[in-house]
């Protein structure tokens, strides 16, 4: 049985999606979740916010098969197997597959890998090269006993994020409040019911094909696919009277139907205001001086402490932050577990 993979996605940049997951996967570790972090994201910025500069250079300037995702996964492009994941414990229950910058280099591979996987013959070597990301994120689950695994990825429609999300089982979209967000909100609904259309034919060819393989080939497990749509976050770029302020409101007040038919499918979406949509899974509030002060402890914001300079009116905020992501973690797990996650 498969650990459930939540992916935050959306091909905009700058909508905060990895300090998402990085608040979100101490929040979950915290609560007693086990959690694996899949840092799958050529530019790495959750493995620098994990883990300090020097710890980072050492992995990067050694040589031990597996210590970053693209070590497990460059074997592949040399005609042999995945090496097994190499994880840092951060926590008791948080575990980090640290990324790394020569990532991008797989990119090929798997560009080439996807026309192939839909050929007449000797299917197994692209399917195992499109799974690849998920059979390490769940060898990774496996050494764990994780409940969880998050993937972060960069902000654009490439191959490396396509076999991200088809290993994906559910996606959390996060938005800002502007017209580039709401773009790229129409661009990605449609993507991702094309990959998943394309993934389940490659999945059925498999299907039928495998029985013609080897034994050891044919015992290839591939991921559903699912890319269940879980919600959206909004940022909250300005608060007066708990609203977002006028210039940002127009934007914000159309992410509710834009969603519903660009990734629900839905022809004709209600009329309905962004703080009242169901499929708004939380307004992301800006902590302010509490981002660097985090950053420079190593922490999320809601651990910081009196020690860490948080006092007066930072102490509440803290507060105030725990509160807000607990809420979230709650809710995104509710969610996974009513749509049938085996981990949830």
């Amino acid at each position: 049985m498969s650990c459930p993979v939540l992916t935050f996605f959306n091909n905009k940049g700058g909508v905060g999606k990895t300090s998402l997951v990085y608040h979100l996967a101490w929040m979950f570790a915290e609560q007693g979740k086990r959690v694996v972090c899949a840092d799958i994201d050529p530019q790495a910025n959750l493995t620098a916010a994990f883990l300090e500069e020097d710890a980072v250079a050492a992995i990067w300037e050694g040589e031990e098969a597996g210590s970053t995702i693209y070590r497990c996964v460059a074997p592949l492009m040399r005609v042999n197997d995945l090496a097994s994941p190499q994880l840092k414990k951060l926590h008791e229950n948080l575990f980090l597959l640290p990324g790394d910058v020569a990532l991008s280099a797989f990119e090929d591979t798997l560009s080439e890998a996807w026309p192939k996987s839909l050929g007449d013959s000797n299917l197994y070597r692209p399917l195992r090269i499109l799974s690849a990301f998920w059979t390490v994120m769940q060898q990774a689950a496996e050494q764990t006993s994780a409940n969880i695994i998050l993937a972060d990825i960069g902000p654009n429609l490439g191959a490396i994020n396509r076999s991200v999300l088809i290993a994906t089982d559910f996606v959390v979209i996060p938005l800002g409040a502007d017209l580039y967000s709401l773009q790229g909100l129409k661009n990605l609904g449609p993507t991702l019911k094309n990959w998943r259309k394309q993934w389940a034919r490659r999945c059925a060819n498999w299907e039928e094909e495998k029985n013609k393989n080897s034994p050891e080939a044919a015992a290839l497990l591939l991921p559903p696919g699912r890319m269940l749509p879980l919600g959206y976050l909004c940022q909250q770029y300005g608060v007066r009277l708990e609203r977002p302020v006028k210039a940002y409101d127009k934007w914000v007040q159309r992410i509710p139907a834009v969603y519903r038919e660009k990734v629900l499918g839905e022809k004709h979406p209600p009329h309905i205001r962004q703080e009242d949509d169901p499929c708004c899974l939380a307004t992301i509030k800006h902590y302010r001086s509490l981002v660097p002060m985090g950053q420079e402890h190593r922490k999320p914001i809601f651990d910081l402490t009196s020690a860490d300079g948080a006092i007066g009116s930072h102490a509440n905020a803290v507060r105030a932050a725990r509160e807000d992501f607990a809420t979230l973690a709650d809710t995104i797990w509710a969610r996974m577990r009513q749509a049938g996650a085996a981990d949830a």
